[in-house]
């Protein structure tokens, strides 16, 4: 063992737990309390979109409406997951861009390529019917 490892009454090497001396106690428990709160507000938007889905009907809302919302929702967990979890929030705007531009462009062109096929199945429906 050399000078700069010292090993502890179970064998472990001082190296093992140096990862660990960066943050203090209190770093530490702000790191959870910001974990805890990522969990609590996606726990209760998945909540939202539950109820939602249960108990659309007996509410009398439309089913466009509840779609608009879910998605509006499954729009801000993404939102949330991508920028507290990968840490996108923390980064410079350039990488920001480089990671965020092609989701959006895909996601616009599915869209867009749903709507066309949409209307061409519409079209279709009522020029063979």
């Amino acid at each position: 063992m050399g000078h700069s490892e010292h090993s502890d009454h179970n064998g472990h090497t001082e190296e093992v737990y140096q990862y660990a001396v960066h943050h203090s106690e209190e770093v530490g428990k702000k790191m959870r309390k910001r974990i805890w709160l990522i969990f609590w507000v996606l726990l209760g938007i998945t909540s939202v979109e539950v109820f939602l889905g249960i108990s659309w009907k007996e509410m009398g809302l439309p089913w466009s409406v509840i779609k608009m919302t879910f998605i509006i929702l499954t729009i801000a967990k993404a939102f949330y997951i991508v920028s507290e979890y990968m840490h996108l929030k923390h980064e410079v705007t350039f990488f920001k861009n480089i990671i965020i531009v092609p989701y959006v462009l895909l996601a616009l062109y599915l869209a867009y390529f749903v709507v066309t096929e949409a209307v061409y199945s519409d079209m279709m429906a009522k020029w063979l019917y």
